[in-house]
């Protein structure tokens, strides 16, 4: 069986490829996705455009581990040499967009999920869901999923993270900030430039560090990624608008960012455009973790943002691919990766589902 699953999980994986999926536009991606349930008589359910399904004895007693990845890309960029849409296989890889992020990650988890799906007696409740919106954090995405599909324990999420144990990630803070002075005409002294008052604002947050250091993630991150200011040649502007984009580790709460960045920053002003994409983790003593660390695998601190900023339960970050060729051009995955993540998959589970291991990689 799980040779038939992992051929089946390429052949969707090729046709997903081919299939144009951007943020908010799944309908078709969507549709593939059901297609492989009804293949393999799987009930389930699509909203939107998330598909969802539930093992076949689901036990409302039993906790429930959520597997989630999602189907939706970026658009491709500029820098592309193949066809981004189109599927192609050399020396052992599979290109196109979406083939690593979260291709890959995807069809393996529903392969897996498709391997438990009848199984009896399981200590887990298994749910999987195939999400949209990921990556615009859009509204119909992941999160909206929480309230419509059964209270989750424990998550795996998919993305590539070359099967190693990602067991915490960074949240995110954007900030728009704005740094104001006295306009004025550009012939005229003008001691309060905004222009220039931005220096010393950009030097404070180039050199800003707060307190507390991860273990699992490091320094909070902050950085000016955006500056915008004046319209014209011989006017002084009024105001200088930044954006700041913060990674926050597992030391502090995104609200607890907000709190000290407006009580210390020397801006005009600096407001965050949401708090809700917190940082992640699971305990390293956590079965999963423990389960993973039994069969080989490495823990570490992501420094990339997805879907497990939204789940409030304990989640791990595991998948097949390579984060470092996400969003990147000619994007691929190795065919051997997506073999290999199906089998650590099944092993991984088989081990806290508590099913006798059978299956060789």
């Amino acid at each position: 069986m799980t040779q038939k699953l992992t051929t089946d999980a390429i052949a969707l994986l090729k046709n997903l490829i081919e299939t144009s999926s951007f943020s908010s536009e799944e309908v078709q991606t969507a549709l593939l996705i059901e297609q492989w349930f009804q293949n393999y008589t799987i009930d389930y359910t699509r909203t939107i455009n998330n598909v969802w399904a539930t093992n076949k004895h689901f036990d409302v007693s039993k906790p429930t581990l959520l597997l989630n990845s999602h189907h939706d890309t970026v658009k491709p960029n500029t820098a592309y040499t193949k066809d981004p849409f189109k599927a192609i296989v050399e020396d052992g890889k599979l290109y196109g967009l979406g083939s690593n992020d979260a291709g890959g990650c995807l069809v393996s988890l529903i392969a897996t999920f498709t391997y438990f799906y009848e199984h009896q007696d399981l200590l887990y409740n298994l749910v999987m869901v195939a999400s949209a919106e990921e990556e615009s954090s859009g509204p119909n995405g992941l999160n909206s999923m929480l309230k419509v599909i059964p209270k989750i324990d424990v998550a795996i999420v998919g993305e590539p993270t070359l099967m190693q144990l990602a067991i915490a990630e960074k949240g995110l803070v954007v900030f728009d900030a704005k740094v104001k002075g006295t306009p004025s005409h550009a012939a005229h002294p003008n001691e309060d430039n905004a222009i220039y008052n931005s220096i010393k604002v950009l030097q404070w947050f180039k050199d800003y560090k707060f307190e507390k250091v991860s273990a699992a993630l490091g320094e909070v991150k902050v950085t000016v990624s955006q500056i915008n200011a004046g319209k014209q040649h011989n006017a002084i502007p009024a105001e200088v608008d930044l954006v700041v984009d913060v990674r926050v580790n597992d030391c502090y709460t995104n609200a607890e960012i907000v709190e000290i960045l407006q009580k210390e920053s020397p801006c005009s002003s600096i407001i965050p455009r949401s708090i809700r994409l917190n940082s992640s983790s699971i305990p390293k003593d956590h079965e999963l973790v423990k389960a993973g660390i039994a069969l080989g695998r490495e823990t570490y601190g992501s420094p990339t943002l997805s879907d497990q900023a939204v789940l409030s339960c304990p989640s791990l970050k595991l998948g097949p691919g390579d984060s470092t060729r996400s969003h990147s051009a000619d994007e691929f995955i190795y065919i051997n990766e997506i073999e290999e993540g199906i089998g650590l998959y099944i092993q991984l589970l088989k081990k806290i589902l508590k099913i006798e291991l059978s299956i060789k990689i």
